[in-house]
Parts: C-alpha cells; structure tokens; sequence
C-alpha cells in the first residue's frame, strides 16, 4: 500500500477495481440461472441417493492385483497379533476367574499326561504365531528407523523374517 501512494497509482488502481467490479456485477446478473427447488419425502431423497449409488463405477478389486509378500505379512501379522491377544486374556480371565480347577498345578498335570505328539503340535500351534510377530515387529522397528523402505529391502525383510520365524519356532518347540 505504501508503494502505491509513493509512485502515486493509488487512484489509477482504485479506478481500475471499481470499473471490474462494475462488469463482474453485470455478468452475474445476465448470466444467473433460476433453479426449482421442491420439497421432498425422506423416501424419495433415499430413493435417489441410492439410485445414483448404483450408476456410480466401482473401485477395483483386490483380485485384479497380483499378490504380493507385503500383504501376505501385514495379514498375517495381524491375524498373528490378534490371536496372542486373544490367548493372553483367554488364559488370563480364566486364572483369575477359575482359580481352582485353572491353575498352574492343574495345567502342568494335564499337559504332562498328554502324548508327545500333541505337545509337539500344541506347541508349534503356540511358537509359531509367537516367533512370527515378533521378528515381524524387528521389521517394522526397522522400517521406523528407515531402514528396508525399498521395494528390493522389503521383500528381503520379509524373506529373513520367515526364516528367522522357521528357526526359532522349532527353536521354541524342541526346547
């Protein structure tokens, strides 16, 4: 504002903005439309919006993608992840709330009597689920870090992690 006033184009600019607004003004008045506008039943405006859903084109699905590590990984570890949880407050809820058949003594002389096999099994069903989320948040712990963020890296992140989770699974089992 202070150049205007120095150079001394204050009036010439007030003019020329005046003189737009004047034609801008004109313009909009020839060129207002006039729109109807009528009430309408809750239903009829249902009927509508759902009529325009099914005129509206849909996003592509997930099976016109070729399947890749990174979802598989990202599943699994979130099946993973919700089924520890759900084992950990299962397990839980049951010591605290069954305190006398649901206690470790208990538990110890029912997993002594049964055969090796279904230890064995029991405890692969334990140990893998186990191994898995936790190597799978080593990479993500490395991904924070901005390590592995590379298309190449990611895949070679997800690799060492299934081999790390098949290592320390029958780690875990032979134990």
């Amino acid at each position: 504002m202070l150049a205007t006033r120095a150079v001394g184009l204050g009036p010439a600019l007030r003019r020329s903005a005046l003189a737009q607004t004047g034609r801008a003004a004109a313009r909009n008045v020839a060129s207002k439309r006039f729109v109807q506008i009528q009430s309408l039943k809750p239903s009829a405006t249902e009927g509508i919006l759902n009529e325009q859903r099914l005129r509206r084109p849909n996003s592509p699905h997930m099976t016109i993608y070729q399947p890749q590590l990174t979802w598989y990984s990202s599943i699994a570890n979130r099946i993973t992840g919700v089924g520890l949880s759900v084992l950990l407050y299962g397990f839980s809820l049951g010591y605290l709330f069954l305190p006398g058949t649901f206690d470790s003594a208990h538990i110890v002389d029912f997993v002594a009597g049964l055969p090796d096999a279904v230890k064995y099994a029991g405890k692969t069903i334990l140990a893998l689920p186990f191994a898995y989320h936790g190597w799978n948040g080593v990479r993500h712990l490395g991904w924070d870090m901005g390590k592995f963020l590379t298309l190449k890296n990611s895949y070679r992140a997800g690799y060492a992690v299934l081999a790390a989770t098949g290592v320390s699974t029958i780690a875990l089992v032979l134990l």
